[in-house]
């Protein structure tokens, strides 16, 4: 599923316009993550929670709002003198989501991450932490509001979290990496990573990677064996990267995502 699949799965009953910004101000945050790019994934936290303060406030509320502030949103829900009629479809995930949010709002402020701090850097502590609470909102926006399978969000989440790699082209639906300085393992890795859940086939990998078949073959036979375990070769015969390979990409390839 693409994020435009997943916005008109659940539009309705959330407002289009919302639930599109809250997925790519999302996907923002993941891409930044990824490259290790610290200070912007914790810095565009606060326009994800502004976004989905103001879509869980219309749904509770009735009302929408496009510049209604975080506080003013979750106040209403939160709601402490009980003078409010609420429509949130369940009052305590309501709230809980009411204290995420506002957890990602005040702490990439109060750690400096607004304006200029001589004391602060940004780090990957701190924008694992924003990464973790945003997927965590986002998993219970599906939970709540989506009409599939419950059983399909963690399936979901993950590849709506996959971003396309600047560094591959897709060119007559055949995905090519433009860098030339990678080895067949991390062309492949780049490849699948690109893929997602939807995996590639050794056909697909063969007309994608111009390396001899031979290459190619023996490259996947040892990302997928028992000692590296870094793809994984499945019953429909198509590949796809395991969270060993993920762990790589981001560790030592996030510099060979883009051109």
């Amino acid at each position: 599923m693409n994020p435009a699949q997943l916005v008109s799965s659940l539009s309705p009953p959330l407002d289009q316009s919302f639930i599109e910004s809250l997925i790519y101000e999302f996907l923002d945050i993941e891409r930044r993550f990824a490259l290790g790019d610290w200070e912007p994934a914790t810095l565009n936290a606060g326009q994800f929670a502004e976004v989905l303060s103001r879509l869980i406030y219309h749904i509770d509320s009735g009302n929408i709002s496009r510049r209604k502030g975080v506080d003013p949103c979750l106040t209403y829900i939160e709601d402490s003198n009980n003078r409010n009629v609420h429509n949130f479809p369940e009052r305590r995930a309501a709230l809980h989501l009411c204290k995420v949010i506002r957890t990602i709002y005040k702490f990439r402020s109060q750690r400096g991450a607004v304006h200029i701090d001589p004391d602060y850097s940004a780090n990957e502590l701190d924008s694992t932490l924003v990464v973790s609470l945003s997927r965590w909102c986002v998993a219970e926006v599906l939970r709540l509001f989506w009409t599939g399978s419950t059983s399909d969000i963690a399936s979901t989440i993950r590849e709506i979290i996959r971003y396309e790699v600047p560094a591959v082209l897709n060119i007559d639906d055949r995905p090519l990496v433009l860098r030339t300085d990678c080895t067949p393992e991390e062309e492949i890795l780049l490849l699948l990573h690109n893929a997602g859940e939807q995996g590639l086939s050794r056909t697909s990998i063969g007309k994608s990677v111009p390396r001899p078949a031979s290459t190619i073959t023996n490259t996947l036979k040892k990302l997928v064996s028992a000692e590296m375990r870094q793809a994984y070769l499945r019953d429909d015969e198509t590949y796809v990267l395991t969270p060993n390979g993920t762990k790589r990409i981001v560790e030592e390839l996030a510099g060979k995502m883009t051109i």
